[in-house]
């Protein structure tokens, strides 16, 4: 497997490939995920954007290398699988955020920026609450108050990893979910397929991002499917988070511990994010799988 390093470069060669729906091959992209993560000159992995084709690569990613070279992962949606895969079998703790031909190089939107810059620079650490903007009203479907794991993205991905290896372990978790273009029924169909999975019945906390292009004439019909799947649940569910597709998109740290306060309408993060002072419920670069 080649670890080539790209001279005077920071972006990868499937940045500028193609393969029908691909961005290059599975080789070419496998290739590049693994030298971004070996070569020591690139500080973080930032994604371009999403798409389809990450979960192609599940089963030939080196878990040993990842592992062996932690560093900030980037991305949202189609990365959800790499988020999963990097949370619980690499131990990272990766970041649910914006992309940069997605959000960055398109909006100058300052709520975006100032949250995935303050948690990458390590200007947020254990005990600080994220930071959520005023104009975007939150919305306690369930109240209550949970510590666990964040994990989760994008719903539809999430649903399509069940039953493989790389299916999200949920127990005790504070999921997060995110999707776009998806009708409410489609919607139901997916929680129902976390449900008949034993998915909900684990998680000790639900947070609902944006589901971005829905129908406002269908609004209810998507709240009523929160209502007759998460409420029975008895945990507490905060929905209306900015992030996924939308603006602005705030970030996320996937597989570190949190508190959600659905209550207070809160979100806070219980463990430094780049030392090796954290809890032992979870590693800042590197937990337990």
């Amino acid at each position: 497997m080649s670890r080539r390093g790209w001279p005077n470069k920071a972006t990868a060669p499937s940045c500028h490939s193609r393969r029908h729906h691909l961005a290059g091959s599975d080789a070419v992209r496998l290739d590049d995920l693994h030298t971004a993560f070996a070569d020591p000159r690139f500080a973080a992995v930032l994604c371009l954007r999403g798409g389809y084709g990450s979960p192609r690569l599940l089963d030939a990613i080196d878990v040993d290398l990842i592992a062996a070279h932690p560093k900030p992962f980037v991305g949202y949606s189609d990365l959800t699988a790499l988020h999963t895969l990097f949370n619980q079998q690499a131990g990272l703790v990766t970041f649910h955020g914006p992309m940069l031909t997605t959000d960055l190089l398109r909006y100058d939107e300052p709520h975006t920026k100032h949250s995935l810059w303050a948690q990458l620079r390590g200007e947020i650490g254990a005990g600080s609450t994220l930071l959520h903007p005023a104009d975007y009203p939150l919305i306690t479907l369930h109240g209550g108050v949970a510590q666990g794991r964040l994990v989760g993205g994008n719903l539809s991905m999430l649903c399509s990893m069940l039953g493989t290896p790389w299916a999200l372990q949920a127990d005790g978790a504070i999921l997060f979910l995110e999707d776009v273009n998806e009708e409410p029924y489609r919607v139901d169909r997916l929680l129902n397929h976390l449900r008949l999975a034993g998915v909900l019945e684990q998680l000790s906390g639900v947070l609902l991002g944006d589901f971005a292009q829905t129908d406002p004439g269908k609004l209810a019909a998507l709240d009523m499917v929160w209502q007759d799947y998460l409420l029975p649940l008895s945990i507490p569910v905060l929905g209306g988070w900015r992030a996924g597709h939308c603006t602005p998109n705030l970030t996320l740290p996937f597989g570190a511990l949190v508190t959600l306060d659905a209550d207070r309408q809160t979100l806070r993060l219980d463990q430094t994010l780049f030392t090796a002072e954290t809890p032992d419920e979870t590693r800042a670069h590197h937990h337990p799988a």
